[in-house]
């Protein structure tokens, strides 16, 4: 019994051992068992997030694992697959029942796409939201769990698949591979990589992703994104291949506006401080020096400098090209498939999984493709734009002449930039050849012999693109030259426009830039029309092919089966994209080879000859400077000589002056000292170190402390010393940033004075052994220029040498050598009392300043100078030239505050850039502009309808034609091709049309927009051209208009194209299997969340370009007309290195921006191709004949395109948003608010007006803005009508702020001026400015020729031209000029003397014979004879009119019949000189007491 009792005891357990081994290997167990776990983890997952919600709250973040993004992105792309696993396994068993097995098969599918969704939200939340540095516990137990269940799931399924080969384990048999996969991969993440990141990885998370903490992260500077090397460098294989590297940058930008602090900085590869070097090594070692540089040594040594990259690239590029043509070859054999030819078993599986692993392919090798090249681009652009700088540096002055300002920026924004852009097509030649061939081998594979039509047809297509690139060439590089004049001439007027507003010309300038630029618009209409008849010709492309081909195919005999046509058209799809760009590319070379020409010509020009000075070591010698039979000539080719026979020996320590006329050549002389004339024979020696004072003020933008210092270390007691001896110390006392304050371009927000007493601290602070001062004293005033010169000239730098130009007699005596100059040579030198015995030239000039002092004596009989002076200067920072006095607020109190790290209040602000969103205002105004948008419906029109016809050819061809050689064709082969062509010559009607109306519209919308932005600036007030930097304007004017002009045109039709065309995918995909919608639309909405998670960061980037960009040329435009003193001192490579940093900050955002993008594209590509991977899922799952498998091959044709043109559509949207931005740029300084109108028709004044030239000014306060204090304090006066008034103060008494008032450049706040009965505030600008003349501190003439120069508004004839020129005493010196009148004038008169142009400002003053002319300091920069010649002509020709006059030299007001001393803005003497100074206490009195105290030395020496 027992026995039997045990006997079947041990059978029931065998039995029950078996049933429970059979139960837990069958899929009901393993599939019920999974979801149960997962959906236990879902309810875990669940519960945590409402507890953290509900009892933790949100934290905010300070750091975040290093695992991120990794784990979230994983647990999400285990969801996708187990949804796709999902809907295959529904679509395959939904019309043939349900059973156990497939309920728990798809229930499991779905907790795994639920559960790994969730989890990959909270492992978001927990890793990044929160401050969590290791996976949760829980999540870290379950995976645990998991990986031995699915490990032994994936056994037993695997045995089940052996054993059984159903079709029913083999999606689980996936899935549990996968999830071991993952499962490892976790493990990995949580023991090794954690332990990897390190400190310093810590740290850039830290800094680039904890955003919402601003005060813990980014206003540390150890934390901020700028202080850390882009996470490109040392990214792992998986950040690389995904772009998640980015990733942290972009989730920056998304929770607040980007700054440049937040980028990284560049990888050493792409920096210039490390590719240059290499690159310019690379470049002499080719040519030997660089003015011997050709195109193809340019281009061979950028070439070099990122071979790795173009190779790596050409790899890229062939295995993209080869992937691209997979589904092609595919597409017939699975048109096949469908029709029920199955050549083997799971043919289904293995085909829609080579489609999607191509796709996969395709997708990675293009986006690294063209990250690399874009990479390439901005090493290539920085490479260039630093070698034109360089070059800048080292240009010859004769060369320089040649090329203004404007050209030369224009080789950096658009010659560099264009050669930056090519690298996008650097592959395409050869590509297109590959892709050829590989087209050739799938058409003769389903064509046979009439592929060879094909080719035929392909070579012509290609053919013609000779003819139009020649063409392309041709317009491109006529639209460059006419770009450089327009850029040229607007940059000259933007550095003079003060001088055009108080002479009224800036309506005639702009008139001159209106002309420039319809010449530019000409060549413009012929290279977007030229295009427009590239994108017809190449879009009919693909059609003419086909159409060739097809007939061929009738022609021969040759049977037209539906999967072998539906191959051919897809074949011609892939090339339809290479033939279409490849007039593009064409367009693209021809474009980037004048632009390397360009370049190339600008870098052969002459340098600077090193060898013209020969430089001894430093104590060497006892002579300083040694010039022995010196012929030196600025045109080195040119005969004639500029300074000849020059023989002169200066000792170390020696104070050597230098006097002579107006054009004698003293600028020259000191030139040549510095090296910068060119030798033509004799030797010339220097021993020591150089400091140079320009007679024209070169002022950096930067602070008052940068310009001093010069790239010195700061020395604090050596910087007071020269503060002090620079009379700046009061300057500093009274400004709100002291020595922080920054100085508006090219020092607008200084007077005269104040510019050249910085310029001579930075030569004092310099420490030099040689001072070349270039008459540094005219524009200062007497107590100022007697200080400068006693306590600078003769105590700071009595040891040093100094040579020093001066036409003030005053300071001659001091000097140790007295050299006098006239017409280019030496004639006469020696000491003070030497030359007076025996000089001739010498004494003319102490005669006319015994003439000048002379004229004291005749108003007070000699008193005057018996007036001891007993006043200080009182100097305030003069707030001359518009909108100063922002900063001279002393009701402003500082405190203890450190003014460097506070910006607000300084007048050069940080430049404006929108935040957020490009609203939609912009796009409205940029559609609207031209006709009011008129032409964008029929644009659209045009574009589905074009889209319409392409998709009924191929239906056409589709449906029409057998699906294998034995079936009967519906319609006859004429017939078939008949209606093909019909419908291709239907669509490229439409392409011509969408075209055409695309150009128009965009070319009548950026000539608007030209013109608004123009016509805006040139009306603006003065204030706006005080606190913006020229390189703002010259940035949109250049970059943002030439985007307008062509770029965003054909981007804004490419993305419309792009939205039908991916209308019409999805409508011939949906219509063939509706079920796609299924994933389109999540994955629709998929992409449209990671777009807006995009794009805030982008868009900021895109922003951050154009911003950094005007730095750069800010530094290039201050570069150029600061060359020689930044020779002079010895910067050269300080000022290479500040070029360097500001080119790397401007391709930091450029290089991230690309990144970013690409970062979208790859996620839309994985996207697109998921969906298109689920088309091909259900076409297979689908029982055979239930569709036309003819159609459903044209839904995969179709969709074999899905990726690339939803990719495409994203990155159009995205790059036009980039892009619109130049369209918001350009539209700020649009709406400017403007000046008040220049004519009022109601109150004209008669042509006549003022007759009689009587100024009344009655109770008028002045301040520059609403917030700022008054200058002018109830000021009130008359000048009365005929008479000469001479106004006298000190530096900051409010003299130029009288004059600015007068011309309205500054409206009075209280008060009136009335001139002839006429309130002056009543009238229009033009017509107040017009009838007054001035002559400016700053003497100005432009680029042109005399006679331009002489009378800009060209209302004077040649006699009245010569007449003027004779009277100012320049007539015999222009008719010894080649050509005369029309002899040419460099760029801001360069090739003339500043006496000379001074001269020539009185000549137009002269023509003009306004009965009202001022004089702003209108002879500092003459020598007393000049000095009291202009003043002899003001007597004899403006007799009778009303002349007031500022001046710093008593001598030129002296003669005046009133003065008018001006002190803190009020009116302190106004009287008669004779009385003024009958007075011994007055105020006057004791300014002429200053200058004559200063002259007494000389005068005695007179007596």
């Amino acid at each position: 019994m027992m026995l039997l009792v045990s006997t079947l005891g041990s059978l029931a357990l065998r039995h029950f051992g078996t049933s429970l081994v059979t139960y837990l290997v069958k899929p009901v167990f393993l599939h019920g068992f999974s979801g149960f776990l997962h959906l236990l983890l879902l309810v875990v997952l669940l519960v945590s997030l409402v507890w953290r919600k509900v009892a933790v709250g949100t934290r905010e973040s300070s750091t975040m694992n290093i695992t991120f993004p990794k784990a979230p992105l994983c647990s999400l792309l285990v969801s996708a697959i187990n949804f796709l696993l999902f809907l295959f396994d529904y679509f395959c068993w939904y019309k043939n029942g349900w059973s156990e097995e497939k309920l728990a098969t798809l229930l499991d599918f779905l907790f795994k796409t639920v559960a790994w969704g969730v989890a990959g939200v909270c492992l978001h939340m927990e890793l990044f939201i929160s401050r969590e540095r290791r996976l949760p516990f829980f999540f870290r137990a379950w995976c645990v769990l998991y990986l031995v269940v699915s490990g032994y799931f994936f056994i037993v399924n695997f045995a089940l698949y052996k054993e059984k080969h159903s079709a029913l384990p083999l999606q689980s048999l996936v899935s549990d591979a996968f999830s071991v996969c993952v499962c490892l991969f976790f493990f990995y993440l949580e023991l090794f990589v954690k332990s990897e990141g390190g400190v310093g990885d810590s740290t850039l998370q830290e800094s680039l992703l904890d955003t919402d903490s601003r005060d813990d992260v980014f206003e540390t500077k150890e934390t901020k994104g700028s202080d850390t090397v882009t996470p490109y460098s040392n990214a792992g294989i998986f950040s690389l291949l995904t772009f998640s590297w980015i990733g942290p940058l972009i989730t920056v930008g998304r929770k607040k506006p980007l700054d440049l602090e937040d980028v990284p900085q560049l990888d050493k590869r792409d920096s210039l401080i490390g590719a240059f070097p290499t690159f310019s090594d690379r470049l002499e070692a080719q040519c030997g020096a660089i003015t011997s540089v050709d195109t193809l040594m340019l281009v061979k040594s950028l070439v070099f400098s990122s071979w790795k990259e173009i190779i790596y690239t050409a790899i890229l590029a062939l295995l993209n090209t080869l992937a691209s043509f997979v589904g092609p070859y595919l597409i017939d054999g699975f048109v096949q498939f469908l029709n029920g030819q199955r050549k083997f078993e799971h043919e289904g599986l293995i085909l829609v999984t080579a489609f999607f692993v191509a796709k996969l392919l395709e997708c990675l090798t293009r986006r690294h493709w063209l990250f690399r090249l874009q990479q390439v681009g901005i090493r290539m652009r920085a490479l260039l734009v630093t070698m034109i700088y360089n070059k800048i540096l080292n240009l010859s002055c004769q060369s320089k002449h040649g090329h203004t300002t404007g050209e030369i920026i224009n080789f950096m924004t658009v010659d560099a930039e264009k050669v930056g852009e090519f690298s996008w097509h650097l592959h395409d030649l050869w590509l297109v050849v590959l892709q050829v061939i590989v087209a050739l081998l799938i058409l003769y594979r389903n064509l046979g012999l009439a592929s060879i039509s094909g080719l035929v047809a392909i070579l012509i297509v290609m053919w013609a693109n000779i003819p139009l690139g020649s063409i392309q060439e041709k317009f491109h590089n006529k639209l460059m030259e006419s770009k450089d004049a327009r850029m040229k001439t607007t940059s000259e007027i933007l550095r003079n426009m003060r001088i055009l507003k108080l002479q009224g010309w800036e309506m005639k300038f702009l008139s001159n830039i209106t002309q420039l630029r319809k010449i530019e618009q000409d060549w413009l209409k012929k290279v977007i029309y030229s295009l427009v008849m590239i994108i017809f010709v190449f879009w009919c492309a693909p059609a003419f092919v086909s159409v060739v081909t097809f007939g061929t195919c009738i022609l021969v005999g040759i049977p037209l089966e539906s999967g072998k046509i539906l191959s051919t058209l897809a074949t011609f799809q892939i090339l339809q994209e290479p033939i279409y760009n490849l007039p593009e590319t064409i367009s693209m070379m021809a474009q980037t080879k004048v632009s390397l020409d360009r370049i190339a010509s600008f870098l052969r020009l002459d340098e600077i000859l090193f060898d013209v000075v020969e430089k001894l070591p430093q104590g060497s010698s006892n002579v300083a400077v040694e010039v022995v039979d010196g012929n030196f000539s600025w045109d080195s080719f040119s005969p004639g000589i500029t300074l000849q026979n020059i023989n002169f020996r200066v000792f170390h320590g020696m104070k050597v002056a230098v006097c002579g006329s107006v054009g004698s050549g003293k600028s020259t002389f000191l030139s040549c000292i510095l090296g910068e004339v060119p030798k033509k024979s004799g030797i010339l020696k220097v021993c020591g170190t150089k400091a140079y004072v320009a007679q024209s003020p070169w002022i950096q933008s930067s602070t008052i402390e940068d310009n001093i210092l010069f790239g010195k270390d700061m020395e604090r007691q050596r910087y007071e010393k020269v503060l002090e001896a620079c009379c700046l110390k009061k300057d500093l006392d009274v400004l709100p940033f002291g020595d922080q304050t920054i100085i508006g371009e090219r020092g607008i927000n200084l007077s005269g004075g104040q510019k050249q007493r910085i310029q001579i601290a930075r030569a004092l602070y310099h420490d030099a052994d040689i001072y070349l001062l270039d008459d540094v004293f005219s524009a200062v005033d007497a107590h100022t220029g007697s200080h400068l010169f006693q306590e600078c000239l003769l105590n700071y730098l009595s040891s040093k040498t100094v040579v020093y130009v001066t036409h003030q007699v005053e300071f001659l005596p001091a000097a140790d050598l007295i050299l006098v100059m006239k017409d280019g040579k030496i004639i006469q030198s020696g000491k003070y009392d030497y030359l007076l015995k025996s000089g001739t030239d010498f004494m003319e000039l102490v005669g006319a300043h015994k003439e000048a002092l002379s004229a004291l004596d005749s108003i007070d009989g000699g008193k005057a100078s018996a007036i001891t002076s007993t006043s200080k200067e009182d100097v305030s920072f003069v707030v001359s030239q518009g909108i100063e006095e922002k900063e001279v607020r002393k009701n402003e109190k500082n405190g203890g505050k450190d003014n460097k790290h506070d910006p607000k209040g300084q007048l050069i602000q940080e430049e404006e850039r929108e935040k957020g969103k490009v609203g939609f205002a912009v796009y409205w105004k940029y559609i609207t502009t031209t006709y009011g948008g008129a032409l964008v419906p029929l644009i659209l029109c045009a574009e589905i309808l074009f889209q319409l016809l392409q998709i009924g050819s191929n239906y056409w061809m589709a449906w029409a034609t057998p699906i294998t050689s034995d079936a009967e064709p519906t319609v006859g082969g004429s017939a078939l091709i008949f209606v093909y062509v019909a419908l291709a010559i239907g669509s490229s009607i439409c392409v011509l049309a969408r075209a055409t109306l695309v150009a128009t519209t965009g070319y009548k919308t950026a000539t608007s927009l030209f013109n608004n932005m123009h016509l805006s600036i040139f009306r603006a007030p003065m204030s706006f051209f005080d606190a913006t930097p020229s390189g703002r304007i010259l940035n949109r004017a250049s970059t943002d208009q030439r985007a307008v002009d062509i770029d965003i045109p054909f981007q804004t039709g490419s993305f419309a194209a792009s939205i039908v065309h991916l209308l019409g995918i999805v409508a011939v995909m949906s219509q063939v299997a509706w079920q796609v919608f299924i994933v389109f639309i999540p994955i629709t909405a998929i992409n449209i969340w990671y777009q807006q998670y995009y794009l805030p960061a982008a868009r900021e980037l895109s922003r951050l370009v154009g911003v950094c960009n005007a730095p750069v040329i800010q530094h290039f435009a201050e570069t150029i007309s600061g060359a020689s003193t930044i020779r002079s001192f010895d910067q050269v490579p300080r000022f290479q290195q500040t070029n360097m940093k500001l080119m790397d900050g401007y391709s930091r955002p450029k290089f991230n921006n690309a990144a970013t993008m690409e970062w979208l594209c790859f996620r839309l590509d994985i996207l697109s191709s998921i969906t298109f991977a689920f088309c091909l899922i259900f076409l297979i799952s689908i029982p055979h004949g239930f569709i036309d498998s003819g159609i459903a091959g044209l839904a995969v044709t179709y969709g074999l395109n899905l990726n690339i043109i939803q990719s495409w559509m994203i990155w159009e949207l995205c790059s036009l948003e980039n892009k619109i931005i130049s369209v918001e740029r350009i539209l700020q300084f649009s709406s400017i608010p403007s000046e008040p109108p220049l004519v009022v028709e109601e109150n004209r004044p008669h042509d006549s007006w003022p007759s009689c030239g009587r100024i009344d000014i009655h109770n008028l306060q002045v301040r520059y803005a609403p917030h700022m204090p008054f200058v002018l304090h109830g000021f009130t006066c008359t000048f009365h009508g005929g008479l000469k008034t001479g106004i006298v103060g000190r530096t900051g008494s409010g003299k130029s702020t009288l004059i600015q008032t007068l011309f309205r450049i500054v409206e009075p706040t209280v008060g009136r001026i009335m001139i002839d009965g006429i309130n002056i505030s009543s009238i229009g600008l033009h017509d107040l400015r017009s009838r007054l003349s001035i002559i400016p501190q700053d003497p100005t003439m432009f680029e042109g020729t005399v006679r331009s120069n002489m009378d800009p508004l060209e209302e004077y004839t040649d006699e009245q031209i010569w007449e003027a020129l004779d009277k100012c005493q320049l007539g015999d010196e222009v008719r010894r000029k080649e050509g005369k009148l029309d002899y040419a004038v460099c760029e801001d008169g360069e090739n003339w003397s500043m006496g000379q142009r001074q001269l020539v400002c009185l000549g137009r003053v002269l023509l003009k014979k306004s009965k009202v002319l001022v004089l702003d300091e209108a002879t500092a920069s003459v020598d007393t004879a000049t000095d009291n010649l202009i003043q002899q002509t003001l007597r004899q020709y403006f007799s009778d009119f009303t002349v007031i006059t500022i001046a710093h030299r008593i001598t030129s007001v002296i003669d005046s019949d009133m003065i008018l001393l001006l002190n803190q803005g009020l009116i302190e003497e106004y009287d008669s000189p004779a009385r003024l100074l009958e007075d011994k206490f007055s105020s006057f009195a004791q300014l002429v007491a200053e200058y004559t105290t200063r002259s007494n030395s000389s005068f005695d020496q007179l007596k």
